[in-house]
């Protein structure tokens, strides 16, 4: 088992686009530094966050994915705005509430919600 899979876990859900204030990017930020200091971090965009994936070049989750955190988009959220897999940034995968709802339930995960 290497550290990251040892270390606690987090479960960081994103509900809020880029544009909802001066702190919308201070959350990923967070995940970002998390993952850096060697924790599993899964982020979990949701309704407008799911906008922070649109584009190949999408700097935020660029940094997620190089910190090595796992970045979910919520297929719902997603179909909502009439986004598709292929407008959204390749460091994503989409993904349905059931995946929350086993994340939230295993042992040691720390949900957060923004």
């Amino acid at each position: 088992m290497d550290a990251r899979t040892a270390a606690p876990g987090y479960f960081m859900i994103e509900s809020k686009g880029n544009w909802a204030g001066p702190n919308a990017g201070t959350f990923l930020g967070d995940a970002v530094a998390l993952a850096e200091a060697g924790h599993r971090v899964r982020v979990f965009l949701v309704e407008d966050g799911v906008l922070t994936a649109v584009g190949t070049d999408a700097p935020e989750i660029r940094r997620l994915a190089a910190a090595g955190a796992e970045i979910l988009v919520d297929d719902f959220s997603a179909a909502q705005r009439a986004l598709s897999a292929t407008t959204l940034s390749p460091h994503v995968r989409v993904a349905g509430m059931d995946v929350v709802a086993a994340a939230l339930s295993e042992d040691g995960c720390r949900g957060v919600w923004h």
